[in-house]
């Protein structure tokens, strides 16, 4: 099967544990050395509402190419969302897309691209979610 066939939303689940994991390693060398400290700060990166900004100014830049553009949009528009307590829906179904898009080029091997989002999304000064 070739990766573009996947469900979007199991390459959402795939994505969802690569994000998390940058995340945590980012600011375990950011160099903050309480749990306390390290939770709150991957909490609030990992949610919904702070996904869906991110997926939203990268699509506002034309970051994406058209392969990831279809899986974005593909799991935007899956069926079987069920927003979690504090998102709406909407922003539950951009954070799936962005984290379907992290799944698909993890499976396809392209770690340098995974790699070139998270940095744009982990060194951002301007989060204007918090």
């Amino acid at each position: 099967m070739k990766t573009i066939e996947i469900n979007s939303l199991v390459l959402a689940y795939l994505g969802d544990s690569i994000y998390e994991e940058y995340t945590r390693l980012f600011f375990i060398k950011k160099g903050l050395a309480s749990v306390k400290e390290l939770q709150k700060e991957v909490v609030f990166y990992v949610k919904a509402p702070t996904q869906a900004y991110f997926l939203k100014k990268l699509l506002d830049q034309n970051f994406f190419n058209e392969n990831e553009l279809t899986i974005i949009y593909r799991a935007r528009n899956a069926k079987g969302h069920k927003a979690p307590k504090g998102s709406s829906i909407i922003a539950y179904k951009k954070a799936t897309a962005l984290e379907a898009v992290i799944g698909y080029l993890y499976l396809e091997k392209e770690y340098e691209r995974v790699s070139e989002i998270m940095k744009i999304i982990l060194e951002d000064k301007d989060v204007s979610v918090r």
